[in-house]
């Protein structure tokens, strides 16, 4: 292996192949920082020029878009609220808070070191014990997905605020938007009332557009239109503490980011499952083991770590079934593996046997793209002050069109720009009535995967759910889930007895 190693090295530490790693990143997190163009959107278009090129190039380049674009969404979710990337979701939730206090050059520092820590340590357990990962991996079927969802469903009591009804309620009409669409399993229209651009659903990302930015918009603009506009839309402060990140804060995130390495390659590991839930998991984690859980939500410098260390440590940990097994683990791994074909590459047990050399070199270049995300991203951020300073007059009209933009080019669509607004106009009566946003977010990701898991299973039991408790990684799930949510009762119970 060490040989491998070496070789790879040689391979990959070219000016030519470094230059196009660093192209990648730079490009990922641009296209990733604005709202609405998605990373999977970004490799679309670049994979036609990499038709001509060497097989490390092109490949180091697309994995750089993957990486940089993973990041670049928690520097829009932090400075104005709306995430660039579905992966960045659970980020606004402390980050916007952070640069509404003037704290927003210290959340993008966290999220930049959380995130190429959890990718870089992600990216070793790649190269070291990929195939035994992808063995575990195969282990998940339906049923240990449905469980695992099940489980991951119990945040939604941890990021409800002070109201866990107000917070179910809203996690229900995420549940409810999820079904809109074709059903997976029996492909009958449900709730599409007679109109043919619902047959496919509520898309995610105009959903994610107005819920964050357009009701932000509308609360800060109803409240005094005049007065408000003329102020900053996240505050800048001259303190050198609100724009530092110190190393004492580094290493109190620390058990947070590692945390979010080993959730975010478990579930990057499990075909299917992406970049967000790993976030919120690891965020409703950190919120659970804090001793000031009533902070998160109000701009804790850990909830931004956690969320960034969950979602990309995703990003290696989904090349392992790619590249052990030929299944790609997400959307955008999907398209990285057309990319592994198109150079005469097959994904799969054989590929460490037939391109063992290009395999060492690329993972040398995740190191390369790592760095280079480190780099950029400082460049980013330095870059990201100006934003800052502007003037809500200014900045909120480039934030609509923006969000306008972002919405059409999902799917070429105005159909989701009308989704966009009347998700933006719920969130607004969301907000002015106390009902989190976070809940109703949550359950929209995970609502199809649990519906499929669960009627998945049913018709692998014939109908007979008992035969979950039969499978020990299902029932290690149910047992953690009831213990939660036990506990949570518990905990909800106590704090009413002392008011």
């Amino acid at each position: 292996m060490i040989e491998q190693i070496i070789t790879g090295l040689q391979l990959m530490l070219t000016p030519y192949n470094v230059m196009f790693a660093c192209f990648g990143i730079a490009v990922g997190i641009i296209i990733g920082a604005i709202p609405g163009l998605t990373v999977t959107m970004a490799l679309a278009l670049v994979i036609p020029f990499t038709f001509t090129m060497d097989p490390i190039p092109s490949i180091a380049m697309l994995l750089g878009i993957y990486k940089g674009g993973v990041y670049g969404g928690s520097i829009s979710a932090i400075l104005i609220n709306t995430p660039g990337t579905p992966a960045a979701s659970a980020t606004v939730l402390d980050g916007y808070p952070m640069a509404r206090k003037g704290q927003g050059m210290k959340g993008l520092k966290i999220a930049l070191y959380s995130s190429v820590i959890a990718d870089t340590s992600s990216d070793v357990v790649l190269i070291l014990v990929a195939p035994l990962l992808a063995a575990v991996a195969l282990e998940f079927g339906p049923p240990e997905i449905f469980t695992l969802v099940l489980f991951s469903l119990t945040i939604i009591a941890y990021v409800s605020g002070k109201s866990v009804l107000k917070g179910l309620i809203a996690a229900s009409m995420g549940l409810l938007s999820a079904t809109i669409g074709i059903d997976p399993i029996d492909g009958i229209a449900r709730f599409s009332f007679g109109y043919v651009d619902m047959l496919n659903g509520i898309a995610f990302v105009p959903m994610l557009i107005g819920l964050f930015a357009i009701s932000e918009v509308l609360e800060q603009v109803s409240s005094t239109v005049r007065a408000y506009l003329d102020q900053m839309v996240a505050k800048y402060s001259d303190r050198p503490e609100d724009n530092q990140l110190t190393w004492s804060e580094l290493k109190y995130c620390m058990r947070t980011i590692f945390r979010g390495f080993v959730i975010g390659t478990i579930l990057g590991a499990i075909p299917g499952i992406g970049a967000a839930p790993a976030s919120f998991l690891n965020y409703g984690m950190a919120k659970r083991a804090s001793k000031n859980p009533e902070t998160f939500g109000n701009g804790n410098i850990e909830g931004v770590a956690a969320a960034e260390s969950g979602n990309n440590a995703v990003c290696g940990a989904t090349l392992i079934p790619l590249l052990c097994l030929g299944i790609p683990g997400d959307i955008m791994t999907a398209v990285l593996m057309g990319a592994f074909m198109i150079q005469g590459i097959t994904p799969g047990p054989l590929m460490f046997k037939d391109h063992a050399n290009v395999v060492y070199a690329l993972f040398v270049g995740l190191m390369v793209c790592n760095i280079a995300n480190f780099v950029f991203g400082k460049i980013a951020i330095h870059s990201s002050r100006h934003v800052i300073r502007i003037p809500g007059k200014i900045l909120y009209p480039i934030i609509i069109l923006l969000c306008f933009i972002g919405s059409y080019a999902v799917n070429n669509s105005l159909f989701d720009v009308q989704v966009m607004f009347f998700f933006g106009v719920m969130g607004y009566f969301m907000r002015k009535y106390k009902f989190p946003l976070a809940p109703l977010l949550i359950a929209f990701i995970l609502g199809p995967m649990i519906e499929n898991g669960f009627r998945q299973s049913l018709i692998i039991f014939d109908g007979d759910v008992m035969k979950f408790l039969t499978r020990p990684i299902c029932l290690g799930f149910l047992v953690a889930t009831f213990l939660t949510v036990m506990i949570t009762m518990k905990k909800g119970l106590k704090e009413q007895s002392k008011q």
